[in-house]
């Protein structure tokens, strides 16, 4: 545990450097872009130092931390509004679309992996096995926006079914939720499938099917559990890497959440907004990656022996 405590610090310090790095090194005048390309050099000027831009880098960085260390996320550029304000207000519609994708990508997979290594014990049903591999590779392979772009054209656009962007009632969810899904659905169920597969050949299996068990008692009571362990892991991991990858499909369906702003904030040169929404997400990501490392060091102990 404490192994794990000190290289969530580190990494937290990492993602501080790099969050103020990123956005220093890219090109342009973030009090210009406030101001509008019209305003008076002098008050530019005025507005520059008013903000400590006009200080050193390394000055301008010790400032942040410690800004940061206190819970002062500092204020707009743009707006003037405090950023703790904005995560506050965005971060909840974040979490929804990346905790509800996550479900459904649990709810779908492990059933769905569990059904094709059954079809396909023994080398039965080689057209179930190729289309399964084939298809699931594929969607893999497809990013989270190309899904949300193709998911708008054809079922808000299209067929006029679901609302193109916002948040108007649970009938907006489902596009969002949708698109951050269908990526992890098939990865989780070829890892299911994988899992589901090596219990079907253990002893008890076959123990069990000699003494005629019933089928639905096997596979629901016995082989279930026993390839949640693996499964459970990776959606773990997943949530981490849904919040993430969140940023590009709410841009896409406008949804008023962290991605969206911070992608808004990027091209505003609003520092304290983006430096504040980044390390949000960031922060977020260790803090789930980190549980996930202590909860399976509970759950199986020699693996925390092992690895030490």
């Amino acid at each position: 545990m404490l192994r794990h405590l000190v290289r969530f610090v580190v990494s937290l310090g990492v993602l501080l450097a790099a969050s103020f790095a990123m956005l220093h090194l890219i090109p342009g005048d973030p009090v210009r872009a406030s101001l509008g390309p019209a305003a008076p050099v002098e008050l530019v000027q005025a507005r520059t130092a008013a903000l400590g831009l006009d200080r050193p880098l390394p000055e301008q960085f010790l400032t942040y931390v410690g800004h940061m260390l206190s819970g002062d996320f500092g204020t707009s550029f743009i707006t003037g509004e405090p950023v703790a304000d904005v995560i506050t207000a965005r971060l909840p519609n974040t979490l929804a679309i990346a905790l509800l994708a996550t479900v459904v990508s649990l709810l779908v997979a492990v059933p769905l992996g569990m059904w094709a290594a059954i079809r396909t014990e023994n080398g039965r049903n080689r057209g179930t096995d190729a289309v399964f591999s084939s298809g699931t590779g594929a969607a893999v392979a497809v990013p989270e926006f190309l899904y949300a772009i193709g998911l708008v054209l054809v079922f808000s656009l299209g067929l006029q079914w679901f609302p193109p962007a916002g948040r108007e009632g649970a009938i907006s969810y489902v596009l969002p939720v949708l698109a951050l899904a269908i990526g992890p659905i098939a990865m989780i169920s070829r890892i299911s499938r994988v899992e589901t597969a090596r219990e079907l050949g253990t002893d008890y299996v076959r123990l069990a099917r000699a003494k005629r068990l019933p089928a639905g008692r096997l596979y629901l009571r016995h082989v279930l559990p026993n390839t949640l362990t693996a499964t459970l892991t990776i959606g773990g991991l997943l949530l981490t890497a849904l919040i993430a990858g969140s940023l590009l499909v709410e841009y896409v369906f406008a949804w008023p959440g962290l991605g969206l702003k911070v992608v808004e904030s990027i091209t505003q040169k609003d520092y304290p907004v983006a430096q504040g929404v980044i390390l949000v997400y960031g922060a977020t990501v260790l803090i789930v990656n980190l549980l996930v490392d202590l909860v399976l060091g509970v759950l199986d102990p020699t693996s925390a022996i092992k690895e030490s």
